[in-house]
């Protein structure tokens, strides 16, 4: 197929996910203007529909990649991903609406049978070929070619199971799946016995993508850097939220009644999905590829100077509210110690931020922050010393320990001192 035709043929897929998102916000509005029962209104949050809506970033990172990078599967691995995610979405909003209004919709039983095994190539072919084969489509090595295939065969057997065994459906309730084959109950057995390897699968694949690491240089690091970033804030934000329903108990996210806090938390956890696609964007296409080390550095010294200034202030505050009430009997704080508490917040924010700034470069940044602590000596030395040859010496140095050329030469006209240096 030529350029513009697989151009116009991920543009046109890309298109299609956002036609079928924009088909989930009518059935979310229909069903919402029907006299819906308390247990599916709980389905129908705003925050769930946000989250569909930034699902739509997949299709429209992969529709990029594949119009300017048809050879690499990458692009075309996030296309279908995000086709079939918004493809589970119009379903479970087509089941909520008929399940509100019954014999509204055509089709509930089937499409909802067909939606109850949908989510295993949705996860699978995320979690395990788009790490196995980032960033340029291929395997690190034949010898993961026997997991590509395992895979594979896991997510077909899985969803094949899935469609055929009985039992009843999680939307429309009470409604036993339409294509199960009820005289054969061991198919059930089966698709559940199947499906514990596909997490197994997925830690295989990004287990590749660490080895692929270990042995890459230049580019590919840079571009698997940009996914293992993504990864962790997915994991670091999805962990700090399932800390919080601990504290907070509910049956789903974004419940009404939800303190603003976890409300924040949630949305935060939703927002960083859209970092996969976006990371995998920025790698495979190069664009600003080596602005990751930066962003990673502001990642770790905003976010550790977030943590302990939130601990700061969640703990002055508490502490003092408990030494108020014991002493007055009080429980409401004076207004005095809240502003006095942002004000040390304030004051205490770039102090703490050059320290974590320096922990941070000394522990992982550790050759360019002593190449900077070379230059600085040397601009102090610069300003002191008079003996010619000492500092031509001392600049000969500095370049060999900071920029650690194969050879250092330095020429010097006569009549002009320090006229010029060559590196090689």
């Amino acid at each position: 197929m030529s350029s513009r035709g697989t151009s116009w043929l991920a543009w046109s897929l890309a298109a299609l996910s956002v036609v079928m998102f924009v088909g989930s916000v009518a059935l979310w509005v229909l069903a919402h203007s029907t006299h819906v029962a308390r247990s599916l209104d709980t389905d129908l949050t705003t925050g769930s529909l946000l989250g569909q809506a930034l699902f739509l970033v997949f299709p429209l990172v992969g529709a990029l990649i594949a119009s300017r990078r048809p050879e690499n599967p990458i692009g075309w691995l996030c296309l279908v991903d995000g086709l079939l995610w918004t493809t589970t979405d119009i379903l479970d909003y087509h089941s909520l609406y008929a399940m509100a209004s019954p014999g509204s919709v055509p089709f509930p039983v089937g499409l909802a049978g067909v939606n109850h095994w949908l989510w295993v190539p949705t996860v699978g072919l995320l979690g395990t070929y788009v790490f196995l084969l980032f960033p340029d489509g291929r395997l690190p090595s034949r010898r993961w070619r026997p997991l590509a295939w395992l895979s594979g065969v896991v997510i077909a057997s899985g969803s094949l199971g899935l469609m055929l065994s009985p039992g009843p459906l999680d939307m429309p309730r009470g409604i036993r799946n339409p294509f199960g084959l009820e005289a054969v109950p061991w198919v059930a057995v089966a698709a559940y016995a199947t499906l514990p390897l596909l997490p197994l699968c997925m830690l295989a694949s990004a287990l590749s993508l660490v080895m692929r690491y270990r042995r890459s240089r230049g580019d590919v690091r840079q571009q698997i850097k940009w996914i293992a970033f993504a990864a962790s804030l997915v994991a670091l934000t999805y962990l700090i939220a399932i800390v919080a329903s601990f504290i907070h108990p509910s049956e789903i996210w974004f419940a009404a009644g939800l303190p603003l806090w976890l409300d924040l938390i949630e949305y935060a956890a939703l927002l960083s999905i859209t970092s996969v696609p976006i990371a995998i964007g920025f790698a495979v296409l190069k664009y600003r590829l080596y602005d990751i080390d930066v962003i990673i550095n502001r990642t770790l010294v905003y976010g550790s100077l977030t943590g302990a200034l939130a601990l700061v202030y969640f703990g002055g505050v508490t502490v003092t509210q408990a030494l108020f009430r014991n002493i007055t009997g009080h429980e409401q704080l004076p207004q005095l110690v809240v502003v006095v508490s942002t004000l040390l917040i304030a004051a205490l924010f770039n102090p703490l931020r050059r320290r974590i700034q320096s922990f941070i470069d000394r522990r992982f940044y550790r050759a360019k922050y002593d190449a900077r602590k070379i230059l600085e000596a040397f601009s102090v030395r610069l300003r002191d010393e008079t003996d010619l040859e000492a500092l031509n010496e001392d600049l000969v140095e500095v370049v060999r320990e900071t920029m650690q050329p194969a050879h250092v030469s330095l020429w010097l006209r006569p009549e002009k001192a320090l006229k010029g240096a060559q590196i090689d």
